[in-house]
């Protein structure tokens, strides 16, 4: 093919691969692709989209050319295709100098881009815009063909040994030169100050671009991980967008909408509400977005942590770093710190309240641990003690304050309303415990927290300076960056880059935080006290059970309950793994925030009021009422978590009641007949002998009334008015319709057979024994009732 022709089909074959922007056409989607069920296709798709594969060298090939695709600006993240179209730049170099008007007749505005950035567009965004692919199986993400092409990219383009490696050329000894700079099609006023991109910087003072090849790798991974990061983290409202900004920043963008709106008549509140208004679209993450994210996060990190010592000298650095060196060190700060924050506050905030969250709970762990990417190893001890966090680490931290202490107390806002008796809710809580205990973390955690709140009338000279964003005005761990004095400073700017000037800050070591703490760990013991009672009764079921518990009448058959979680299904090796998990998450919790025993103490004490001398759990919270008790948030939420619950019981009229699955239904019906025809036949001679003070009456008393009903109903509220029936004498042969009482009758005459006693004489012997039993039982115990037991 020539170059014409392959320039023509590119755009086709990079949508039949990735798939249409508007999700209809699904491509080859890799998502769904993987080695175990289509092994063919897979190993095809990798081979063909692998960095020196024949779709990248095409790219290449284009790319020397200088061809251009449009991508329509439609189908970029929210903030980002908001602020084009109020024709606001965004801060980041990936858009400039690539936005367009559309020809005479044309609709929308294009982004008009390189081979390799429309290409590596597609591929980043089809993990957003491809959701409801048909799936015909169970899908592993991190087994998927794009979770192993993303992992090659990131290995490929930021390598963390060597550089990266160069582009495969048509012409030998040549080289594809990087992107030229292009006049802009159309005036912008920028977000953000117009920083310079690492490669320009780096090869401004040269003669040519293919002077040095160092240029080519930089372009390359500085492109691939822009695109990554605005497709798939800048997810978020305009509103915070803006609020992410410096003012002048913002006083600049207030003054070019005046401009405009004045120019065509038109209202700036009226523009801004045309932008947000196309920009109000849900953004829902889904799992896999989460773990091709967390993968990003870690690859970034082992390639930071691959940056070579700086030499002793400052101006043999100067002269000797080279760009893919100077990239390592400012790839977190400047590209990924603001928005993952940004994410993963979203998805804090909107995840549903269960176990998938997992996954942003790891992938949000995985960022706050870099040196568990460091390429040094951990010394070998037989002991498994855990690892200090090393003081050369206070820096980044001090830097990412606000992923820890913020999110922290965002995730105890989500922890204190889940059902920590489940064991994947467990989990959650002893991973973040686990990971903020480390040896030396909390102590750095609270010396970046007194940097921030140090009082800024100490340094009179820094009052008029203004906090700049790392992508404002270069990055934190940059040598090159603005000389920054103190760490106190640096702290500040962290803090207000991401949540403006005017945020309150709340201390994670805070008499608040403390508070949300001791609730989280009053929980976590009624959870295990829960769990231990849900161990106990499962046992207690088990050893109950024999040959004819299918037909046996037990409490637990009448008044059946649902504890409210899934402990009794996963069984009694997972009720341990949970015990063990919250033990483990309550005793850090205590090391990370220095609870006292008598703290603990006071809190086993309120858990322990919960529990009676008998084991049995209190009501729900509960106020009572002239119709009865009527729940509380407390109890409404007591309930929901498992921790107490309501004792059900029947207190209707044992006739009526539902069949139970020990009785047969025929009989129970038949027998119900047969009592209330002779209940209605001999109901007058009933009550004559029931009224009878002599031994008589007190012996039909005891087979023919029921004195605990009417007391029952009494306590109903719901039965209220049916206290005026006639709830006198009568006879009930319900009993006669249990498994148990026909199995144990069918036993007697077995029995009986073997001492050759036929149906009538033990028919008489069981009548007899009965009526004995019920005499000694009348002189005794008037009140009980023998069938109904």
């Amino acid at each position: 093919f020539s170059l014409e022709e392959l320039h023509g089909i590119f755009p086709w074959l990079v949508e039949s691969i990735f798939g249409s922007l508007d999700g209809i056409i699904v491509g080859w989607n890799l998502r769904c692709l993987q080695g175990r069920t289509n092994p063919n296709e897979y190993s095809v798709a990798l081979d063909f989209l692998d960095p020196s594969g024949p779709m990248m060298k095409l790219v290449y090939k284009l790319q020397a050319e200088e061809y251009r695709y449009d991508f329509p600006v439609s189908y970029l993240p929210g903030p980002v295709k908001a602020s084009i179209q109020e024709q606001v730049l965004p801060e980041c170099s990936l858009y400039h100098n690539k936005v367009q008007f559309p020809s005479s007749g044309g609709l929308g505005l294009n982004l008009a881009l390189n081979p390799f950035e429309y290409y590596m567009f597609y591929f980043a965004i089809s993990l957003i815009t491809q959701k409801n692919s048909p799936v015909t199986h169970h899908v592993s993400p991190s087994n998927s063909a794009y979770f192993i092409l993303v992992d090659t990219y990131l290995k490929c383009f930021l390598p963390t040994e060597g550089s990266v490696l160069p582009p495969p050329s048509s012409n030998p000894g040549g080289t594809i030169p990087s992107p030229t700079p292009r006049s802009p099609a159309v005036p912008f006023s920028s977000y953000g100050m117009h920083h310079t991109s690492l490669l320009k910087r780096h090869i401004a003072h040269q003669p040519s671009v293919n002077a040095d090849p160092a240029s080519q790798e930089i372009w390359r991974s500085e492109t691939l991980l822009q695109i990554f990061v605005e497709m798939w983290l800048h997810h978020y409202s305009l509103e915070m967008y803006q609020k992410m900004q410096s003012p002048h920043v913002k006083l600049e963008v207030l003054h070019y909408r005046l401009s405009i709106s004045s120019k065509h008549h038109g209202s700036p509140a009226q523009s801004s509400y045309q932008a947000l208004h196309a920009y109000q679209e849900s953004f829902k993450p889904t799992e896999e977005h989460v773990l091709v994210v967390r993968l990003l996060v870690k690859h970034l990190h082992a390639f930071s942590n691959s940056l070579k010592p700086e030499p002793l000298s400052p101006s043999a650095h100067s002269h000797t770093a080279s760009p893919l060196e100077e990239f390592k060190r400012v790839v977190i700060p400047r590209f990924v710190q603001e928005k993952l924050y940004i994410f993963l506050q979203h998805c804090f905030g909107h995840w549903p309240l269960d176990a998938s969250f997992r996954a942003v709970l790891e992938m949000w762990l995985s960022y706050l641990q870099p040196w568990r990417y460091a390429p040094e190893k951990p010394p070998q001890s037989t002991e498994p003690l855990p690892r200090s966090v090393s003081e050369k680490w206070a820096t980044f931290i001090q830097e990412n304050l606000l992923m820890y202490t913020k999110l922290f107390v965002g995730f105890l806002n989500r922890a204190l309303r889940t059902d920590l008796v489940s064991p994947k809710n467990a989990l959650m809580v002893f991973r973040v415990a686990k990971v903020f205990a480390q040896p030396n973390l909390a102590e750095m955690i609270l010396k970046g927290e007194q940097l921030f709140l140090e009082p800024e009338l100490v340094i009179p000279h820094r009052q008029h300076r203004l906090f700049m964003s790392p992508t404002l005005g270069g990055s934190f761990l940059s040598s090159r960056s603005p000389a920054v004095t103190d760490a106190s400073f640096k702290v500040k700017s962290h803090v207000y880059s991401l949540e403006g000037q005017d945020f309150q800050y709340k201390q994670m070591f805070g008499t608040e935080v403390r508070n949300l703490v001791l609730k989280l760990a009053q929980l976590i013991c009624q959870a295990q006290q829960t769990a231990k009672s849900i161990s106990d009764h499962s046992a207690e079921t088990m050893a109950s059970q024999s040959f004819f518990s299918w037909f046996r009448f037990t409490p637990s058959e009448v008044n059946g309950s649902y504890t409210g979680n899934d402990l009794d299904e996963i069984g009694q090796d997972s009720i341990k793994k949970t015990d063990e998990y919250l033990e483990k998450a309550l005793e850090y919790l205590c090391q990370i925030f220095k609870l006292s025993e008598a703290q603990l103490t006071q809190m086993m004490m309120k858990c322990g009021t919960a529990q009676d001398e008998n084991g049995k759990k209190q009501l729900p919270d509960c106020i009572a009422s002239e119709n009865g008790l009527i729940l509380t948030p407390l109890g409404r939420y007591q309930i929901i978590n498992g921790l107490r619950r309501f004792e059900l019981q029947y207190q209707g009229d044992t006739e009526l009641q539902p069949i139970r699955s020990y009785e047969n239904a025929a009989l129970v019906r038949l027998l119900f007949r047969l009592s209330s025809v002779l209940n209605e036949r001999f109901a007058d001679q009933m009550e004559v002998l029931c009224s009878r003070d002599d031994f008589v009456g007190r012996l039909c008393r005891y087979h023919l009334t029921n004195p605990q009903l009417i007391q029952k109903i009494r306590y109903s509220p719901v039965v209220r008015d049916r206290t005026s029936q006639n709830w006198g004498p009568r006879i009930s042969l319900r009993f006669l319709a249990s498994y148990r009482t026909l199995i144990s009758l069918l036993m007697i005459y077995f029995l009986a057979s073997w001492f050759y006693v036929g149906p009538i004489g033990c028919t008489f012997i069981i009548l007899t024994g009965y009526f004995l039993y019920a005499v000694i039982m009348t002189f005794f115990f008037e009140g009980w009732k023998p069938h109904e037991h």
